[in-house]
């Protein structure tokens, strides 16, 4: 069985399943997968990640996923950057090849795929979107070049999201896209088809929710890129009052088929990484006391 040795670099990452995930995909295609996690938010683990990556690669690793809170910071890292991470300016997959780091993007195709599967026919003429940041970045640009008519960013960082939506104007136009306010927030959700959340709110380690559900019409859809919980506090409120609600596991499972492939060269079976990160996920509940 060939090896391939890869790994992902973030912050509290310990409960990730990307592991599992990834090298069980691994064993389909007669590859030994081994998948390392480098979590800096674990004592010992420097947060310098110009010397991460040079040990990733003195290990022999074959490429990296990046993640929070690292996707934009990695990029002076790299030798070279994909024509889409580029016009994003975030990095979810590194690949080391012939001594040079190349920086890719997958979370932007990762959840237009998850979007069209589990929405199908979701009105997108305007769109709120929480967060900015690396993950933000990827979602904003992949419901832009989707169709999406406009997208209204909102972030606890008003330079964040302001710097987002220049990007975006500039890629897309500048009718697309623009920054909220708090105190605009209100009316921007009244005016949306749907809400997407590409903040952290919501994950085990960030619990709540990032905007209040009594906030949004009974019409509208609600997409979240977090995937565990697989239903967030703000998914499960929105489906209590009836909206059409999306979850992060097809935007995982999408994004992490596009860097395994990127990073081994073999074309995976989303399908059936759909239905691991489903059992993996059952088993994670089952496991979690009451």
């Amino acid at each position: 069985m060939q090896a391939c040795a890869y790994g992902l670099i973030g912050a509290g990452i310990g409960t990730s399943l990307s592991p599992a995930l990834h090298e069980e995909e691994g064993r389909h295609h007669g590859l030994g997968v081994s998948y390392e996690l480098i979590d800096t938010a674990r004592p010992g683990t420097p947060d310098e990640l110009g010397g991460l990556l040079r040990d990733a690669e003195a290990q022999g690793l074959a490429g990296l996923n990046i993640t929070h809170p690292y996707k934009q910071r990695v990029i002076p890292e790299l030798d070279e950057l994909s024509p889409l991470a580029r016009a994003i300016g975030a990095v979810n997959t590194v690949v080391f090849r012939d001594g040079r780091r190349i920086g890719h993007n997958t979370d932007a195709s990762g959840f237009a795929r998850s979007f069209r599967r589990g929405l199908p026919g979701a009105a997108t003429r305007r769109v709120v979107q929480l967060g900015a940041g690396g993950a933000g970045a990827a979602v904003a640009h992949a419901q832009l070049a989707a169709g999406t008519g406009h997208v209204a960013i909102a972030d606890p960082d008003p330079s964040r999201s302001a710097a987002l939506v220049r990007a975006l104007r500039k890629a897309f136009g500048d009718e697309r896209a623009d920054a909220v306010a708090p105190d605009g927030l209100r009316a921007s959700l009244t005016a949306a088809d749907g809400v997407v959340n590409a903040s952290p709110v919501g994950m085990i380690s960030h619990p709540g929710t990032p905007v209040a559900v009594e906030l949004l019409r009974d019409d509208q859809w609600v997409a979240d890129v977090v995937y565990m919980p697989a239903e967030t506090r703000l998914l499960s409120e929105a489906a209590a009052r009836g909206l059409r609600t999306l979850g992060g596991t097809g935007m995982c499972v999408f994004q992490a088929a596009g860097a395994f492939e990127l990073i081994t060269g073999r074309t995976p079976d989303t399908e059936r990484m759909l239905r691991h990160l489903s059992r993996l996920l059952d088993q994670r509940e089952a496991a979690t006391p009451a």
